[in-house]
């Protein structure tokens, strides 16, 4: 990836493209963690450049946390809307491999407060 922050959208869809078999298929071997931390934070990053704000922060610990969506920005304690997940699970919805809905209701998504939702709109950021 270019800079902290900065998106570059060829870099992005190489990065998912890297591990695009493994979110296709769980039984392939994992990729490396690096190859995983430059799909989650250029995803992420993406997503937060496509819709920009500060009301909602999208958490995928422990490589990345950004604020998206039109509102007020966050700055200080916990946000009043946030998504959280895993890595594997932020990318199968990042690419649509994975609905928003359906995470949230299996549990492997969790989405707090009244606007974390919206995050779904912007989904995917990167299509497999």
């Amino acid at each position: 990836m270019a800079g902290r922050g900065a998106v570059n959208p060829g870099e992005v869809r190489a990065a998912v493209t890297a591990v695009g078999e493994w979110l296709r298929d769980e039984s392939v071997a994992a990729p490396s963690r690096t190859e995983l931390a430059a799909a989650v934070r250029g995803t992420a990053r993406s997503l937060a450049a496509d819709a920009p704000g500060g009301a909602v922060e999208v958490r995928v610990p422990p490589f990345v946390a950004v604020q998206c969506i039109e509102g007020l920005r966050h700055t200080r304690g916990t946000p009043p809307n946030v998504v959280e997940t895993d890595a594997r699970t932020w990318l199968l919805l990042a690419t649509g491999l994975l609905g928003f809905e359906e995470a949230v209701e299996s549990g492997v998504l969790t989405a707090s407060g009244s606007r974390a939702a919206e995050v779904a709109r912007w989904l995917p950021v990167v299509p497999l």
